[in-house]
């Protein structure tokens, strides 16, 4: 529950300190700006908000690993990915997308701090625990802060405990872990496709190299 509140603070952080002209810069995220990636955060706060509010009374069906499918790589015809990209031109001014994301984002922030983390919630048709559903978000704030600061040099990079979490969590949906000498940033980029992996890193990951990346949804 720490560890989401770490990551979530250090990404809303980051987005409020952006200068105004960094908006229209290119995300990790293919085909998104930085202003589609912050409205596509704005979005995941709601989501956020809404599934802590949304009891269950089953027993879980997914946990803070199998939450995350592997999915095909995206084409860019969802059109909710569509959707995300009108929504954000349509703020025109940056500093409406950042007072919407701190003010959704921080409820969201506080919704977490006062859940109880062995309380069963559902969303997207499937039952978690709020620490579970919680500790699965890491993972989601960290790959976005990533893709935030992808072009970015001089912004804030994620905590190195969401980083280190984020990368077991990715290890442990894959099935298999990353050389040890692959940094955490540099596993979560390789292994989700933000990046490819140099001919080196390729040897080193050997026959798993092939399986990459892993796509998650």
């Amino acid at each position: 529950m720490d560890l989401f509140s770490r990551s979530w603070t250090a990404l809303r952080t980051a987005v409020a300190e952006l200068p105004d002209a960094d908006f229209a810069r290119p995300s990790g995220c293919t085909g998104w700006l930085v202003r589609d990636l912050v409205c596509h955060l704005v979005i995941d706060a709601q989501d956020v908000l809404i599934t802590l509010v949304t009891p269950a009374a089953s027993e879980p069906t997914r946990d803070a690993v199998t939450y995350w499918d592997i999915v095909e790589t995206p084409t860019g015809d969802d059109p909710l990915d569509a959707l995300i990209v009108r929504l954000a031109a349509a703020y025109e001014e940056p500093g409406l997308l950042k007072f919407h994301l701190d003010d959704v984002g921080s409820a969201a922030g506080r919704a977490a701090g006062l859940a109880d983390p062995t309380a069963r919630v559902g969303t997207q048709g499937q039952v978690l625990t709020a620490g579970d559903y919680l500790s699965a978000y890491v993972l989601e704030w960290t790959l976005h802060h990533l893709d935030l600061i992808a072009h970015l040099p001089d912004a804030a990079e994620p905590p190195a405990e969401g980083l280190a979490r984020s990368r077991e969590l990715l290890e442990r949906i894959a099935g298999a872990a990353f050389p040890s000498s692959f940094s955490d940033k540099d596993a979560l980029l390789i292994g989700t496709g933000r990046r490819a992996p140099s001919e080196a890193e390729k040897a080193e990951l050997g026959e798993w190299a092939a399986k990459l990346p892993l796509v998650l949804g």
